[in-house]
């Protein structure tokens, strides 16, 4: 039980904690239903997280998603935004090449170029200056009529 006190107070992950706090009160002698209620978990979840502590322990009890490996490093996302930076122009399709050239590395999704443009400061939407099918003389002819409204 004293294991199940250190995690209590050491971990960051409310979810490690609930589960602790389950298989603790559990075999303190408390019903397995109140455990649950208490909890806002059902009485099955309570039992899970029983069986695993019986089984692995406390390492048991711990989240095991990690989370997967970065293709780059935190010098080489450095690197790229540096490089975003000194472009005049960018767009998606530079960057990835740009990516595939240096590092060797390809996304398979265009929102992992999103997020480095977008932890760049930079947007991955084009810009223009002006409605590429404006017409000039309906333009002024708009605004003329909209002066004489006012």
């Amino acid at each position: 039980m004293d294991d199940l006190q250190t995690l209590i107070h050491t971990t960051h992950d409310a979810r490690e904690v609930k589960r602790a706090l389950a298989v603790q009160n559990t075999l303190a002698g408390r019903s397995r239903v109140a455990v649950a209620k208490e909890l806002g978990y059902t009485v099955s979840w309570v039992d899970k997280w029983r069986w695993r502590y019986a089984q692995s322990g406390i390492e048991g009890l711990r989240i095991g998603y990690k989370g997967s490996q970065s293709y780059l490093t935190p010098p080489q996302k450095i690197e790229i935004h540096q490089w975003l930076h000194r472009q005049t122009t960018w767009d998606v399709r530079s960057l990835a090449a740009h990516i595939k050239a240096t590092y060797g590395v390809r996304y398979q999704s265009v929102r992992s170029y999103h997020a480095l443009l977008n932890a760049a400061r930079m947007s991955w939407k084009k810009t223009q200056d002006e409605h590429p099918e404006a017409d000039p003389q309906t333009v002024s002819a708009t605004r003329e009529d909209m002066k004489k409204k006012h």
